[in-house]
């Protein structure tokens, strides 16, 4: 449980406004429009409790919820249900007339998942006063004690201004994947409900607490399960997360080993594939979407992650017939070319994604790679040979079509020269490169993509997306360039922590190349 640490901002007849900071204090609104928004210190998430003395029947009050200082408002909240063009489908959350006499809760279908500034309007000429704000934090349920880390991490950053940067950027990469675990019944409901309005009371999975996509946005599973250094700032729909497969777990185990909810979200992935076809979805419940090959590859390499952190080989052998099933179907899409062909075009945002596409043809050679582990964990010897056998080929054809010496950098498929900074920072990182002299034209190339704050997507123009630039992260540490990845590291991730945009965290998902808070919208939301 939490209380507000500051007054963000106040309008109208308000009394003792400051008093609100403390258990004991009260305040009084009076008047129609007056309003106080309060600031909590950091992202959090949960439900609201809060002492009510209403002046008559007719005192009455609506609540609204931001993420970003940039829409704390007292007519409406940031979004969360749907991404509306004027950032106003939530509303407000109203506390109607005859108001209670002592503790008001907030309705556990109302839930927040993730907010910093909560603002109280009085919606009525009467008075109120108000007493005790705090939240009950959802996530994180099973966890008695969340700054009792696992792991553990200190350094001093001998270049930025402040020493404890990457001591700031760790804990706020363990905070993030913290606050997307969360009840299983706590996922936003699908269809959205009408605005304004929002509902966070739908099943996730089929057992909790649960990993999902974001605390706020994505209660729902979905994809990228996180490096330790990369988070997701989420304002859509909560689900379990194939994509986030790739950078939360192991941010999970490094920081928390706290796998259940990992686990959870596997076993739910793998429930709902299709018997037939092997399809797995692109999200879990109560999304529910299907259509995308990558994520579909993002739930095997999540499988073979969490094996590798927890030897749960009793687990891996209740999934083992679905998880053979899905690595076929990824495979019965490899063509005469040897290479396959992305036909579930969903994705994490990314432009031009279909057909002989050099990002997902990275993802199947990492499947295959993991796949074979997998199989000789389990004795299957002749799925390991043949497995392996086929991410040999895989890398072969991958070098011969998608290379481009004079670029020294891989193209996106056969037809253009754009170098895509996912499918080149995956080669590197999955070690589809052929030597070191490739890997550090790489490293080198993808720094041409840089401006001030990160790097600028070619296949998403004008956006930064934290999620890829995790993995581009790693490939310069990994092909030795050290030097060029703490510079991005202090780029990106000390915008994302230090830029009064945001919460002082790294939650943010996306931004553009200037540095706003408007991300590009896509299909795959």
């Amino acid at each position: 449980m939490v209380q507000p640490s500051a007054v963000f901002k106040s309008l109208g007849m308000i009394k003792n406004v400051n008093e609100l900071l403390t258990s004991t204090g009260e305040a009084t609104l009076k008047g129609r429009g007056s309003y106080i928004s309060l600031d909590f210190g950091k992202e959090i998430g949960g439900l609201i409790s809060m002492n009510l003395y209403p002046s008559s029947n007719a005192s009455a009050l609506s609540l609204t919820f931001s993420e970003s200082p940039v829409y704390v408002s007292p007519l409406t909240s940031d979004d969360s249900s749907f991404p509306s063009s004027n950032a106003s489908y939530d509303g407000v959350e109203p506390v109607s007339a005859p108001l209670p006499h002592g503790l008001w809760t907030q309705p556990a279908f109302r839930l927040r998942g993730g907010f910093r500034y909560f603002t109280i309007l009085s919606a009525s000429d009467d008075e109120v006063t108000i007493s005790n704000i705090t939240c009950t934090i959802s996530f994180s349920p099973h966890i008695a004690n969340m700054r009792d880390y696992a792991g553990y991490f200190s350094a001093e950053d001998p270049v930025s201004e402040d020493s404890n940067f990457l001591t700031k950027i760790w804990y706020s990469g363990a905070y993030t994947v913290q606050t997307n675990i969360v009840p299983l019944n706590t996922g936003r409901e699908v269809p959205f409900v009408s605005s304004p309005g929002w509902e966070n009371n739908a099943t996730l999975g089929v057992a909790g607490p649960i990993i999902v996509d974001g605390a706020k946005r994505d209660s729902c599973l979905a994809r990228k399960v996180l490096t330790s250094l990369q988070i997701a700032y989420d304002n859509l729909i909560l689900k379990p997360p194939p994509g986030d497969m790739g950078i939360a777990v192991p941010t999970a185990f490094v920081s928390t080993n706290d796998l259940k909810p990992v686990r959870n979200a596997l076993s739910t992935m793998f429930v709902a594939i299709n018997p037939v076809t092997g399809a797995l979805p692109e999200s879990g419940p109560p999304l529910s979407q299907l259509g995308s090959d990558t994520y579909h590859a993002w739930t095997l390499i999540g499988t073979h992650n969490y094996y590798m952190f927890t030897g749960d080989i009793d687990w891996l052998q209740t999934i083992w017939a679905n998880y053979t099933k899905a690595v076929q179907f990824l495979e019965n899409k490899v063509t005469s070319s040897g290479l396959m062909n992305v036909t579930g075009l969903r994705d994490w945002a990314r432009l031009g994604g279909g057909g002989i596409n050099a990002e997902g043809n990275a993802l199947l050679y990492k499947v295959l790679i993991g796949s074979a582990d997998l199989a000789n964990y389990v004795n299957d010897t002749s799925l390991a040979s043949a497995w392996t056998t086929n991410a040999t080929g895989i890398k072969e054809k991958y070098n011969e079509v998608f290379w481009v010496d004079s670029l020294g950098m891989y193209r996106d498929n056969d037809t253009t020269t754009l170098c895509p900074q996912d499918a080149n920072s995956f080669a590197v990182l999955f070690n589809l490169t052929l030597n070191d002299t490739q890997a550090n034209s790489i490293s080198a190339g993808l720094e041409k993509n840089w401006n001030d704050l990160g790097p600028v997507a070619p296949e998403l123009p004008d956006t930064i997306s934290p999620f890829i630039s995790g993995f581009e992260l790693q490939a310069h540490f990994i092909s030795g360039n050290d030097a060029r990845a703490m510079d991005l590291l202090r780029r990106e991730w000390g915008y994302m922590l230090y830029t009064n945009l945001s919460v002082h965290s790294t939650l943010l998902e996306g931004f553009t190349a200037n540095g706003s808070l408007e991300q590009v919208a896509y299909f795959c939301i």
